[in-house]
């Protein structure tokens, strides 16, 4: 009687055991991809300037004349003993609350809500007054998204340019740990001065469709854990101890049984 009684308690411990563990749909990415497939690119990753958003702009022509005012260097100082050596670094201006920048000469030039061409072009048309073809380079400088979450390497990462995708974002933190939800993927993007929430499901060819399939400035993802890591974060630590205890009991017990 002992002995049907553990050997039925051994054979729910291996129930549970091959039913906690995650299954393929749990873990493979992009499962509605065939071996033949295809999928247009929804090109939405222009950049739109905001407030805080911070660009170096260079400015050049066929004709060099006059382009120093418009090409003012930033310089640092570090003060040594006896001595001041200036560096030359790239100068960079900040759009302030209200979508501004300070341009030398042309004073104030609302960038906010202009994708890189449009605010090109509109610092190109003001500077042909005084330049002759103007051409105008224009870099987002503090692009940057954060990545929170089952990720392997999350935190605050810089962008060196303007086109990044959820994919490659993950990429750069590592993919995502075994314990994160394919499923629920949140994206939180700041526009318009409100904050707007996107859930994303990365077992789904439908994730190149989404809105965030491509990253703006200062997005932040967040990948949510799956149900065994949070009921692990319960978890009792003694509960191998116990279990092997446990173990060593019913082997005693089926032993002096015979």
């Amino acid at each position: 009687m002992i002995i049907k009684t553990l050997n039925k308690l051994w054979l729910i411990i291996l129930i549970l055991f091959f039913t906690a563990c995650a299954s393929k749909k749990d873990v493979v990415y992009f499962q509605d991809i065939k071996n033949t497939y295809e999928k247009e690119i929804v090109e939405n990753y222009n950049t739109v300037y905001q407030p805080d958003d911070l660009l170096a702009i260079t400015v050049s022509s066929s004709d060099m004349q006059g382009l120093e005012p418009f090409n003012l260097p930033a310089v640092s100082f570090n003060a040594i003993p006896g001595s001041v050596v200036g560096q030359h670094k790239q100068l960079t201006y900040l759009i302030k609350k209200d979508g501004t920048i300070d341009f030398p000469v042309l004073g104030k030039v609302t960038l906010k809500g202009l994708t890189q061409i449009e605010a090109s072009q509109l610092l190109k048309e003001k500077l042909s007054i005084y330049i002759k073809d103007p051409i105008v380079h224009l870099e987002l400088v503090n692009f940057r998204i954060t990545i929170l979450g089952e990720v392997n390497k999350p935190g605050t990462y810089t962008i060196l340019n303007e086109r990044i995708s959820i994919i490659e974002a993950l990429g750069m933190a590592g993919d995502l740990s075994i314990t994160g939800k394919r499923t629920d993927v949140l994206v939180i993007r700041e526009q318009n001065e409100k904050f707007k929430y996107h859930r994303i499901d990365l077992t789904s060819d439908e994730i190149f469709n989404s809105p965030v399939f491509y990253l703006k400035q200062n997005d932040a993802i967040y990948v949510t854990p799956n149900n065994a890591k949070i009921k692990s974060s319960s978890y009792n630590k003694n509960v191998p101890i116990w279990v092997s205890v446990a173990s060593v009991i019913m082997s005693v017990i089926i032993l002096l049984s015979r």
